[in-house]
């Protein structure tokens, strides 16, 4: 097989699949991973893949959406999952909020509570700052596409508390891969935002659910809510419950 044809079987599968590994495409292709790992480069060259480590995922499920074109996306969802979140909310509770654009579609329902918020969201801290919640920004590098903090500084400010309720969105949820998402940074601080606090929701719009990115960080597991729209399949619904995740929609 020659290098057009193996271009043409890596580009489908790629598309196909959002992302493959090299040994999958080198038995795919009956070749070596060597090869497979020459392709790759000169098609993430031509821009026509993304190469990541171990293998290669579609152009357009790696870019980072900024926050203003996610916040813009599904909007009246959005705000109908963040106003059924904020009901759990007590007076008194510290929660954690991620940057997802749903978790940030929950500050005005929040504003009047007597609640103290940990986040990484700079849009966040600017909608809940003449409020009542007292307000703890984590440390760490500025992303300014997300709007957002990350690093390994942010961690390390997260781990050194703990939380009522963690409220953290998702690029992808599959009761096959349980949950995934198009970057590292964003991945590992979630996981951190959900070691420390007593119970994790996740706030998703349907069109997420059962879809893969390019990152699987965690079990469904993690989830102990999971709060959506009126949208969701009821037999795809029983199935999450089946799962063991509390859902409410």
């Amino acid at each position: 097989m020659n290098f057009q044809q193996r271009k043409q079987l890596i580009l489908q599968t790629v598309d196909e699949k959002g992302a493959v590994n090299v040994p999958e495409l080198a038995e795919l292709l009956q070749t070596s991973a060597m090869t497979v790992r020459r392709d790759l480069v000169q098609l993430a060259a031509a821009g026509l893949i993304y190469r990541t480590h171990g293998g290669a995922m579609r152009v357009r499920d790696a870019m980072v959406v900024p926050f203003a074109n996610k916040s813009a996306m599904n909007v009246a969802h959005k705000e109908a999952i963040a106003q059924r979140a904020a009901q759990e909310i007590l007076d008194g509770d510290v929660i954690f909020m991620d940057c997802g654009s749903t978790v940030a579609h929950l500050c005005p329902f929040i504003r009047h509570k007597r609640i103290t918020v940990i986040t990484n969201s700079l849009p966040v801290i600017s909608e809940l700052l003449n409020s009542s919640v007292t307000l703890n920004l984590i440390g760490g590098e500025v992303d300014k596409e997300r709007q957002a903090i990350h690093g390994s500084m942010a961690g390390e400010h997260i781990a050194r508390y703990h939380a009522d309720r963690a409220f953290i969105g998702v690029d992808g949820i599959s009761l096959a891969s349980g949950l995934s998402a198009t970057g590292e940074q964003e991945a590992q601080l979630t996981l951190a935002l959900a070691r420390q606090a007593s119970r994790v929701y996740l706030l998703c719009d349907s069109s997420k659910l059962e879809t893969d990115k390019y990152l699987f960080f965690a079990p469904l597991s993690l989830v102990d809510v999971l709060i959506t729209d009126a949208q969701i399949n009821p037999d795809l619904a029983d199935a999450y419950r089946q799962a063991g995740v509390d859902l409410i929609y």
